[in-house]
């Protein structure tokens, strides 16, 4: 009876190799498939000082839970409109003064900014909610939502030196935070302005630079002429850490290439032009400093 079970047997047994053979030859095409993930353009995290870093019992209000976005594809830069001559180990103690007057005389429930950097690069957490989560901010009205606020600490008005530690901190922060969602920071985004106070009318759409000045959304003079002119190498130097190739050097002949500007996401407009209506609204005069006028509790994006 073994004898004649043998040939059932060996048919199994090559039906097994066969299947064997088969899965050999197809699994590492599968996988080499499955190791082909989209191309991104992260950056490592920095160092961020956590909100008990700065913020102490006698000072912390309660507050309202934090609100969310779906991601970040924007930042705004500022400044904060306060003395320059600071030492670093006092950089808690202003920002604790930041958050009483924003918390208190302007009636907010949480410091507007979603972080602060000093000026010897020492990154602090801002508004609540979680450094990597988009977490809403109160910092630039009518484009709060899907942003994130960066507040240089001084005031950086035409002829102020801007630290080198603070421009490198600045571009670290921005690209890892506009990494999470592979943002390039030399690009331009489409933003919908939720405030007519804001430079668009509520409702309109607006095409801005990816890594922005405060101005750039707002009648404001902030974040000041100094550290305004530093945002074209803060764009690139973020770039560079995100990983992505050198912009290419133009020289007076050079035409650009393509027909529009590049979007949050690298990729060109149709026609270069924003979309949208584009026209500012609002009063012509700027507001000097930061912040616009005290809004409610839970200040309006």
């Amino acid at each position: 009876m073994l004898l004649g079970c043998l040939p059932g047997v060996l048919a199994v047994v090559a039906l097994a190799l066969c299947a064997r053979g088969v899965e050999r030859a197809t699994v590492p095409g599968r996988t080499a498939a499955a190791a082909r993930p989209p191309a991104l353009h992260g950056a490592a995290r920095p160092r961020i000082v956590p909100r008990s870093g700065w913020l102490d019992r006698s000072t912390g209000r309660s507050q309202p839970p934090p609100r969310y976005d779906d991601k970040v594809v924007a930042v705004f830069v500022h400044h904060t409109d306060s003395p320059n001559g600071y030492r670093c180990a006092d950089a808690p103690r202003i920002i604790r003064h930041l958050y009483s007057g924003q918390t208190g005389a302007r009636g907010w429930d949480d410091i507007g900014y979603n972080f602060i950097v000093d000026r010897c690069g020492t990154i602090y957490e801002g508004r609540a909610g979680g450094v990597d989560r988009p977490v809403t901010g109160a910092h630039a009205q009518g484009f709060n939502h899907r942003t994130a606020g960066i507040a240089a600490l001084g005031t950086f008005t035409a002829g102020v030196p801007v630290p080198r530690a603070m421009t490198d901190a600045i571009a670290a922060l921005a690209a890892w935070k506009l990494g999470l969602a592979d943002v390039d920071p030399r690009g331009r985004v489409r933003l919908v302005s939720s405030s007519g106070l804001s430079r668009y009318k509520a409702g309109t759409p607006a095409t801005l630079p990816v890594l922005a000045g405060h101005q750039d959304g707002y009648r404001t003079d902030c974040p000041g002429s100094a550290l305004t002119a530093s945002l074209p190498k803060i764009r690139e130097r973020a770039a560079l850490l995100q990983g992505r190739a050198p912009a290419p050097s133009r020289t007076a002949t050079a035409k650009p290439t393509g027909t529009g500007e590049p979007t949050g996401t690298g990729e060109p407009t149709d026609t270069g032009k924003p979309t949208g209506t584009g026209k500012p609204a609002g009063k012509p005069q700027a507001v000097r400093g930061s912040h616009p006028a005290p809004r409610p509790t839970r200040p309006t994006p």
